[in-house]
């Protein structure tokens, strides 16, 4: 039987494991201890031990409560005092410290130790008062430089506006300024109309505003929405853009709430801030078509909308905001959208303001949940395109087709339904033969958007193909030929990678890429122009033929990296699709070859895989894009902030990501370029298909490359949620096994990963998967576990009454399969050396296994410190696992495929073994 220890023994051991340095073990003993005790002297003297562990460990917020719950039962112990003025200290409470300080001298007036700490923490005090006096100061001194209209000195300006702003970044500072009447000065800034001072004032604002609601509240209301919206629209694009910033960090904090240290004290002064919100958002919708207002305005207005405006996650079910914007805003988006640049009286707009309006109007589309709301959606369409269109000049009638091409490139949904209005489409054909240039721009802009759909293109292939061929050829126009030349593209593509369907004759898209890749690298057109040549190539490269010409011509290939970096980003969802074709990372199912036969029995249409599309020309292909730069192309992309970096977008960007990991050999390469980096945010932000896909490149990089190499940093713990998210049941197989995989090479690295990897709550679904059915997952799953048996809460889970999880392992160590044998042989070698109690449990549950390898024994040595690394080999696996002799630490688990075999998962490579 086991020997009772009692609540004074476990208290002589945490003092024991005090005195040794081993803070951590000597708290968990006075713990234990504490719920073993229940008489309150006793109780008390424990919580003042713990305080002093908790002051070891830097923990100060537990080291002040343990030491007043010890001041409570006795108010006169001076060790429990000490130790709660030293936390309180380190909190900044120095007031509070400085008067358990005084108690201390007052209840023993000759101790040096207590004396010297209190004259320190005097001197501590002052200094913070001086600062703080100081602060005053410089808080007013600065704000008296930037408004004394006879300062001269620009130099002298300058850095006070950059003080006041470095001041607002830190609390006190922030608060500081808030409490010198620093609102009502920063708005003689902003009322000064000089940029500098502006600019000044805005990111100072910021400052006040970042992570506090009551400051926030405060300054919208002495502020107000329409004066920010109308710094939003000025002309100066630096003050627009800072206005933008500073509604969006409002925005957080309204929505957001304080910081967690502060929400209790703010929860009480700022109940409700909704009304706020929706006076900003109104403000925001009515700036849109605003004559006055500046183009870039307008676009900040728009990109500010779409990130404040949606639910962040359908599983929030209240999308009143998407409602009440649409119900108040919708016309006001379209106005935007319709605009016909170069048409009397349009609003002023960039190249960009059409694609955030479609941007938004996609996300309050998908925002919607049922169909009575997305009806409602449809009719306040329909009849803004109406208003424009019947009854109206040829103005009014480019405003409808323009607002057409808007929800096409947005909702298609919503613009489908308009494109099938009366008159609509016989106007679109028409004006693509007007003398205008403008008009002609509006309407084969129209028709190409119009062209997306199958039905729609076929209507189009039979009216309007000889049309586009008459402009292409005849126009002396680039800005029209070239857009001709997309429309013919789309409606050539129309059969997508069926090999068997060509909609034109042999050879004719070869020509139309040849002419798409001319004008892409022909540098003395416009970008906005050249950014259609990529459209059209989005659209060819679906041929396998045109995708090997592109990827060896490598001047094409730069021209299209350089345009993602131009003005018009636009062209990044074009980008995206091209690279998605020429390295096949569409979703794409092998028939099933009993179906085909039904088929062709009944003589229906079968696609046909081009010759050029099969792995060892994608593969090929994928080392061109990798030598041309492609990833720093793509990694830039994700790194910028931009509406036209929609969730679809994202999607492509993973796809291509993935298949460039997809050789062992390449990932290096990948790595080297920031591909780890990039693929980061794309897990965790977008369509739930393009996070799996990142994370499965994640976990790709994982598992064959060393991980502080790849992630360096704090990155590495960024990684962990999306390699946990491959472990849902919903995923794949293998994406199930390359999850595992991942995160057992991360489990062996540190214990704060580890216990990162707990936090996630992954040890239950790794847990789940040592029951799959199919060896190799069922393997990784036993991997994962020996590298996670070194952290201790998982060692104490094998210790919990009821759990067969030691048996399991037990069971598995005596299994037929030796790699799955030395797996679970491993795991207890490693729960037994880390935490010997276990040992005591293994006999228990040893009955239920009869190894016929000598697991169990290897298990027990191992347990004495004597273990050894052990692999195993054989089919089409390789596996290293177990304790390195030099260190007495685990080696993270490898894979590599050695050969072929019957198992259903490919793989990936040899693992980054750590030893």
């Amino acid at each position: 039987m086991e020997e009772t220890v009692t609540a004074g023994q476990l208290r002589e051991r945490g003092n024991a494991l005090f005195q040794a340095g081993d803070h951590a073990a000597a708290l968990a003993a006075y713990t234990q201890a504490l719920s073993l005790c229940q008489a309150e002297p006793e109780r008390a003297v424990l919580h003042r031990n713990r305080a002093a562990c908790y002051l070891k460990l830097e923990d100060y917020a537990k080291a002040e409560a343990d030491a007043s719950k010890a001041i409570e039962a006795d108010g006169r112990d001076m060790k429990a005092l000490f130790r709660r003025s030293q936390a309180l200290q380190k909190l900044g409470r120095l007031d509070q410290a400085v008067s358990d300080l005084q108690r201390c001298v007052s209840l023993e007036p000759k101790n040096k130790a207590f004396q010297e700490a209190l004259r320190t923490l005097g001197s501590s005090m002052h200094e913070k008062m001086k600062t703080m006096s100081c602060t005053d100061s410089k808080v007013e001194q600065m704000f008296q430089i930037l408004l004394d209209p006879q300062e001269k000195d620009v130099d002298k300006k300058q850095k006070a506006a950059q003080n006041l702003i470095v001041l607002a970044r830190e609390e006190a500072g922030a608060e500081k300024i808030f409490q010198s009447d620093g609102v009502r000065l920063l708005t003689q800034l902003l009322d000064t109309a000089k940029a500098d001072l502006m600019l000044a004032a805005l990111r100072t604002l910021v400052g006040l505003c970042s992570g506090h609601r009551s400051r926030s509240m405060a300054i919208l209301t002495e502020l107000g929405s329409s004066r920010l919206s109308a710094v939003l629209g000025v002309e100066h694009e630096q003050v627009s853009l800072a206005a933008c910033n500073l509604l969006h960090v409002m925005f957080d904090s309204l929505k957001e709430g304080m910081q967690k240290d502060f929400r209790g004290k703010e929860d009480a002064v700022v109940l409700d801030s909704s009304k706020e919100q929706k006076v900003l958002i109104k403000d925001l919708l009515e700036l849109l078509p605003l004559e006055g207002a500046s183009a870039h305005g307008r676009d900040n207005a728009l990109n500010l909308l779409i990130k404040v405006v949606p639910r962040k996650s359908p599983k929030d079910i209240n999308n009143s905001m998407t409602l009440w914007v649409i119900d108040q805003g919708l016309k006001k988006i379209l106005e935007v959208g319709s605009t016909v640049c170069g048409a009397p009286d349009s609003l002023p707009v960039t190249e960009n303001s059409r694609m955030s309006a479609s941007v938004l109007l996609s996300k309050l589309y998908d925002d919607l949940k049922c169909d009575a709301e997305r009806e409602n959606f449809h009719h306040l369409c329909e009849d803004y395109v109406r208003s424009w269109f019947e009854g109206q000049e040829l103005a009014g009638k480019l405003r409808a087709i323009q607002t057409v091409s808007c929800l096409l490139q947005g909702p298609s949904e919503a613009g489908n339904r308009v494109l099938e209005l009366e008159g609509i489409m016989d106007s679109i054909l028409s004006l693509c033969a007007s003398v205008r240039e403008a008009h002609q721009l509006v309407a084969v802009e129209a028709l190409i958007h119009a062209a997306d759909k199958a039905k729609r293109a076929s209507f189009i292939t039979a009216n309007g193909v000889s049309l586009l061929k008459e402009i292409y050829k005849h126009s002396e126009r680039d800005s029209i030929r070239i857009r001709a030349l997309v429309g013919l593209c789309k409606l050539g593509s129309a059969g997508g990678t069926d090999f068997s369907m060509k909609q034109f004759a042999e050879g004719s898209t070869m020509k139309l890429a040849k002419q798409c890749r001319k004008w892409l690298c022909n540098e003395a057109i416009d970008a906005g122009t050249r950014r259609w040549a990529v459209e059209g190539l989005a659209y060819l490269t679906f041929d396998a033929d045109v995708k090997e010409e592109f990827v060896e011509d490598k001047a094409a290939m730069q021209a299209m990296f350089q345009l993602t970096k131009s003005e018009d980003r636009s062209v990044l969802y074009a980008v995206a699709s091209t690279l998605v074709n020429c390295t096949n990372s569409y979703d794409h199912e092998e028939p099933d070859p009993q179906m085909l036969e039904l088929a062709k029995y009944a003589k229906q249409h079968i696609p046909e895989q081009h010759p050029k599309d099969k792995p060892d020309f994608v593969k090929r292909r994928v080392r061109k894009l990798l030598t041309a730069g492609v990833v720093s192309a793509l990694a830039c992309v994700v790194k910028s902030e931009n509406p036209a970096l929609t969730n679809s977008c994202r999607e492509l960007i993973s796809r291509v990501f993935l298949a460039l990991v997809a050789e062992a050999e390449d990932r290096g390469c990948v790595v080297a370029q920031g591909g780890g980096k990039a693929l980061i945010p794309l897990s965790l932000e977008g369509t739930e298909v393009g996070q799996t896909k990142a994370a499965q490149a994640l976990a790709k990089i994982t598992i064959t490359s060393n991980p502080e190499m790849a992630f360096p940093g704090e990155r590495i713990y960024e990684v962990v949620r999306p390699l946990v998210s491959l472990l849902h049941l919903q995923r794949s197989g293998l994406e199930n096994f390359e999850g595992l995989m991942a995160l057992t090479n991360l489990a062996g690295i540190s214990e704060r990963l580890r216990q990162k990897i707990v936090k996630e709550r992954a040890v239950p679904m790794i847990e789940g998967y040592m029951f799959e059915e199919h060896e190799l997952i069922r393997l990784a799953a036993t991997e994962c576990m020996c590298n996670m048996a070194m952290s201790k809460e998982v060692q104490e889970l094998f210790l919990d009454e009821g759990s067969d999880r030691l048996k399991l392992m037990v069971l598995y160590s005596g299994e037929e399969d030796e790699k799955l044998r030395r797996a679970a042989s491993g795991t207890l070698a490693m729960l037994t050396a880390l935490h010997p109690p276990i040992c005591k449990r293994i006999p228990r549950v040893a009955w239920a296994a009869r190894p016929r390898q000598p697991g169990i024994r290897a298990a027990a040595a191992a347990g004495g410190g004597s273990g050894r690394c052990a692999h195993a080999g054989g089919g089409s696996w390789r596996v290293a696992l177990g304790l390195c002799q030099r260190r007495g630490r685990p080696l993270c688990v490898g894979l590599e495929r050695v050969g072929p075999t019957g198992a259903a998962l490919p793989g990936g490579g040899r693992g980054a073994g750590r030893g």
